[in-house]
């Protein structure tokens, strides 16, 4: 995993925000508008996108009482983490792909870190444990109250984080997304969720496009012709592809 810090052809971007904020829909959509400039894109997302990592998902999300400790949570989360990274993460980044990963570790620290009380920096150390220092070079944190966010839920989008976690918890994990966000600038851009779909898929291609050209004289990352994976599996509007899917024109 990319652990001796030689240099990486492809580009990270992780979508981080509160619940309801939209950011799967967002990887879609910005998953579509690269792909229609000639880039091939990887969309995934945490927990999940591997078989591995959807069979911690349905624990995590769908768990029975009593739920899961904040600790048991961060462990799961990282050892689904850790799977990603290596099976898919990594490997589209050797490719010189643009992988769109809805959710990474700034979700542990907000969640379990601001939101549950687990020290900071014990995320931190297991997280570079579970990944090393894979790290995005861009985190799109679409940010909006988190009453608003829970209003946006569907039934069938309700996971245990919004039935068994009180207003206060979900408000310190919007806060700790913001804390996350201020300190590192240069790695977040925060876009407004209130706005509209169109107007958040704009902000987050204008903060991508910059980036991307990083490098490349023409503003482009040189784009490749990989074939499609296999169809995923049927999934709720709120929630990206289950496996990876590369998207290349």
């Amino acid at each position: 995993m990319n652990l001796d810090g030689g240099p990486r052809r492809g580009f990270f971007l992780t979508l981080e925000g509160p619940e309801g904020s939209g950011k799967s829909t967002q990887a879609r959509r910005l998953a579509a508008r690269l792909t229609a400039s000639g880039l091939t894109c990887v969309v995934t997302r945490e927990p999940g996108g591997t078989a591995l990592g959807e069979a911690v998902r349905r624990i995590l999300l769908h768990a029975p009482e009593p739920s899961p400790v904040p600790a048991a949570d961060a462990l799961l989360f990282n050892a689904a983490r850790a799977q990603l990274a290596a099976e898919v993460i990594e490997p589209a980044l050797e490719r010189g792909e643009v992988v769109i990963c809805d959710r990474f570790g700034d979700s542990t620290l907000a969640y379990q870190g601001f939101g549950a009380g687990q020290p900071l920096e014990a995320l931190r150390s297991l997280a570079h444990f579970a990944v090393g220092d894979l790290r995005p070079d861009l985190t799109v944190l679409i940010d909006l109250p988190a009453e608003e966010g829970l209003a946006r839920k569907q039934a069938d989008e309700v996971t245990r984080f919004e039935e068994r976690a009180d207003l206060e918890f979900h408000r310190r994990v919007r806060d700790g997304f913001l804390a996350l966000a201020a300190a590192e600038p240069d790695r977040f851009v925060i876009v407004d969720g209130r706005q509209t779909v169109e107007a958040i898929e704009a902000a987050v291609f204008e903060a991508l496009r910059p980036r991307l050209g990083s490098g490349h004289p023409d503003g482009q990352v040189p784009a490749r012709t990989v074939a499609v994976a296999p169809e995923a599996p049927p999934l709720d509007s709120s929630e990206p592809e289950r496996n990876p899917v590369r998207m290349d024109r």
